[in-house]
């Protein structure tokens, strides 16, 4: 099946964070707090996916106080973090979202992505992903973790929908100096 052909079918976008949605890199301050890196362009990706229709959801093995503030500022409330194992935790999403495989889009980096990464109809990965990941989807983005491929998935899904010219549009149409809706 082809790229186009997948993409029509989506319902569902899921992303890893650690790697994905950041660059990878986690900042732990003195006082044991952390921060991390998003990028602007991938989070207002997301609110337009969004508002396209397309449910989007964070699925992370590891547990950090960020994860929910930067979910929170894009609209998102499908949050999964601190799983011991991310198939089981698929599963769950897609029985909660009455969602097949074949509508949901997966993007991660690392081989603990392996198993969800299998099951999807659209597998994906940023280019710096490790090469087992690389290796194993069938659509690896031209652009790194954090740095826009989260972005580049969200429009290719859109574009093979036919929603992107809409929000194209619509985005063209927010008064001059209007920050609303973007993250």
């Amino acid at each position: 099946m082809s790229i186009q052909a997948k993409a029509v079918r989506i319902k569902l976008l899921l992303f890893d964070v650690d790697g994905v949605l950041t660059d990878g890199k986690v900042i732990v301050h003195s006082d044991g707090t952390e921060s991390k890196s998003f990028g602007i362009r991938d989070g207002i990706a997301i609110v337009w996916a969004q508002r396209a229709g397309l449910r989007v959801g964070f699925l992370s093995a590891r547990t950090s106080p960020t994860t929910p503030h930067r979910a929170a500022q894009v609209g998102v409330s499908l949050v999964h973090q601190g799983v011991p194992s991310k198939l089981e935790a698929y599963e769950r999403i897609l029985a909660a979202e009455h969602v097949s495989d074949g509508e949901v889009a997966y993007m991660g980096d690392d081989v603990v992505d392996l198993g969800v990464l299998g099951r999807v109809g659209f597998s994906a990965a940023p280019a710096d992903a490790v090469e087992e990941v690389r290796s194993a989807v069938g659509w690896v983005s031209a652009s790194r973790g954090g740095d826009g491929a989260a972005r580049e998935l969200i429009e290719t899904i859109l574009r093979a929908q036919g929603r992107w010219d809409g929000i194209v549009a619509a985005a063209g149409e927010a008064p001059a100096g209007s920050r609303a809706g973007t993250p």
